[in-house]
């Protein structure tokens, strides 16, 4: 039996009883390295992961190649932990908008912020709805913004009519912390508007998400 057991049974326990709320950042990734690496301190290695990255969420958003720097982060553990935001990710996906219908901006706003978690560049993603506004897709089209030479017009038409859209909502990421829309962004929308305009669908709203905020351009008036 390892020296350790009897701290993480105890560590378990209080996670058991209480969860998270009553752990500090080194013991929430104490708990989570038990589960790949069964024969260590891993008190000591969140530390260093602490102490080499800064806070908790900079350690999972660490390159894989840099956390198996820190002296016993093997492959699984460092996996491990790249793992988690991507969980998260898809368990906030799983539970925005339950029944699927993005029929105001507040809606579209919440069921797409979850799809940019952990994201560190820019992203397009295409929402496509039936008359009823029921999502029929929600498909990632592009990396780098809306003005970027990646985004191509005729894709994101053809995405839409390949689903039967009634109208589509657009959105991107800016990486810079503001969700507010540059003149390129507005630009580039009314292009992507008038474009789906011209086989009947409509430019429902572009979301533009920064960390955990967004702007819609159908409440700004932008549309």
């Amino acid at each position: 039996m390892s020296i350790h057991d009897g701290h993480r049974a105890r560590l378990r326990g209080r996670f058991l009883e209480h969860g998270l709320d009553t752990f500090d950042e080194h013991n929430v990734l104490e708990i989570l390295l038990f589960y790949a690496i069964p024969r260590a301190d891993t008190n000591v290695i969140a530390h260093e992961l602490l102490g080499k990255f800064g806070k908790l969420s900079d350690v999972f958003d660490a390159p894989i190649e840099q956390l198996t720097q820190v002296a016993g982060v093997g492959e699984t553990a460092a996996t491990l932990i790249k793992l988690m935001p991507q969980i998260s990710r898809r368990y906030q996906m799983s539970r925005t908008s339950p029944d699927g219908v993005l029929n105001t901006p507040k809606r579209a706003g919440a069921y797409l912020l979850p799809y940019y978690v952990g994201e560190r560049d820019e992203v397009v993603y295409l929402v496509c709805l039936d008359a009823k506004c029921k999502v029929l897709c929600c498909k990632r089209l592009f990396e780098g913004g809306v003005n970027s030479a990646a985004v191509n017009i005729r894709k994101i038409v053809e995405t839409a009519l390949s689903f039967n859209a009634t109208s589509v909502i657009l959105s991107h990421n800016h990486t810079s912390g503001i969700a507010l829309p540059s003149p390129e962004d507005k630009v580039t929308t009314i292009k992507v508007r008038d474009a789906l305009a011209a086989v009947d669908i409509t430019l429902f709203d572009h979301i533009v998400v920064a960390d955990d905020d967004f702007v819609s351009f159908s409440d700004n008036g932008l549309l």
